[in-house]
């Protein structure tokens, strides 16, 4: 039943909202609008190790990670880590989002506000992809299986890469 809802919720993001942008060398090409307002974009973010982190409020192993997420990124959002969580929920589920988003430093955008090549969405939740302070991808959860991030798993994939300068 996750399974099935899942997949109507990307195809309702994908028809009602999400352009299609051509790929390019390095991060995939990525904007959005955050839930505050707020602009982020991938090509922006250059010279920062970011984390894009997708989620739903109705997938349980996500909301199990997110507080490690907040945590990891509280922690060392001053020395170069930017995030963006992008919620798969569907569009008229925004007040829900909103409302578990309150609770995290990180911004949250819901996928209709974003701008993603359709081929780089995933097809299993939570996924998350970790890109190293050149824009290269070193990180993209396994597509089958994935477990939720803790802060061993973060600090093992992603403070070496704030180590480096």
């Amino acid at each position: 039943m996750v399974a099935a809802r899942f997949a109507r919720n990307v195809a309702l993001g994908l028809l009602l909202a999400v352009h299609s942008v051509a790929p390019a060398a390095g991060r995939q090409p990525l904007s959005a609008t955050t839930l505050d307002g707020g602009h982020f974009s991938l090509p922006d973010e250059k010279g920062q190790v970011v984390i894009v982190n997708f989620w739903a409020t109705w997938c349980v192993p996500c909301r199990a990670e997110m507080p490690a997420l907040d945590s990891y990124y509280r922690a060392h959002h001053d020395a170069g880590l930017e995030m963006l969580a992008i919620s798969l929920d569907a569009d008229g589920s925004r007040n829900r989002v909103a409302k578990v988003a309150e609770a995290y430093h990180f911004p949250v955008a819901m996928l209709r506000d974003t701008r993603i090549d359709r081929a780089t969405l995933p097809t299993a939740l939570p996924a998350t992809r970790i890109y190293a302070r050149d824009g290269t991808l070193v990180y993209q959860s396994p597509l089958r299986d994935a477990k939720p991030l803790d802060q061993a798993a973060l600090e093992r994939l992603v403070t070496p890469l704030l180590a480096r300068r």
